[in-house]
């Protein structure tokens, strides 16, 4: 797979949240005063009910969102003193797996999954090979050249996969990726995401999965009516 430019080295939290608030016009908060810190390679999970706010919390680390209070910190940088050429460049380093896949129908698996590479202005040859490499590695490789359309949901979730992670972001976020898929295929996503933290990714899932969460034996940051209630605590391993 190919990657940015390494940026340059940094010791610290690779994100910290600090009495961090979120609102939408003048509703009430939506996420209210949290703070909590990830480490570089670590792997979470967001927990809590519908309406909890763990998509929200998701925004403001991929930077769709701007917290109303408080201050969120990425690799030591304030993000809300980045200029607009500083939070694209962070958002290259921020892979998302979104819950409705938002692909695009009329690109192939392949062209969807290279898709961030192409707007990152590489040349087709210069990443055919590594596209084709990752898609083979979630399980598409007979499906490249398949439009979204004739793909299952599982197939689906898979390739958004690829497209988050192809070119090899820092931190992985993936909003209820096994939402839509049976037991055993969850498990199946699941284990791909242990595998992409194994190689040094991190990552943070949202999901109200509460039995693959224990099997997954990875802390949890728990939210309840836009509070963190609790931040650790794992289940057994997968």
């Amino acid at each position: 797979m190919s990657r940015n430019p390494p940026p340059p080295p940094y010791d610290g939290p690779l994100l910290r949240f600090e009495g961090v608030g979120l609102r939408y016009g003048h509703a009430p908060e939506v996420l209210s005063d949290i703070s909590f810190e990830l480490a570089p390679g670590s792997f979470h999970f967001v927990t809590g009910a519908s309406g909890a706010g763990k998509s929200s919390l998701l925004k403001l680390i991929y930077l769709d969102e701007k917290p109303t209070t408080g201050r969120i910190e990425m690799f030591g940088r304030d993000l809300a003193r980045l200029s607009a050429d500083e939070r694209t460049a962070m958002r290259r380093r921020v892979g998302v797996v979104f819950q409705e896949f938002r692909l695009l129908e009329h690109l192939s698996a392949f062209d969807n999954a290279a898709l961030p590479l192409r707007i990152a202005g590489q040349k087709p040859q210069a990443y055919r090979a590594d596209v084709a490499e990752l898609l083979a590695w979630v399980g598409l490789k007979d499906r490249m050249n398949a439009l979204p359309a004739t793909l299952s949901g599982g197939e689906k979730q898979r390739l958004a996969i690829a497209r988050a992670v192809v070119s090899r972001p820092d931190i992985l976020l993936a909003d209820e990726p096994t939402g839509n898929v049976d037991n055993e295929l969850a498990l199946r996503i699941l284990r791909l995401f242990v595998e992409l933290n194994r190689l040094g990714m991190t990552v943070l899932i949202a999901s109200h999965d509460e039995e693959l969460v224990a099997r997954a034996g990875q802390p949890v940051l728990h939210l309840e009516g836009g509070r963190l209630m609790a931040y650790g605590g794992t289940g057994a391993e997968l």
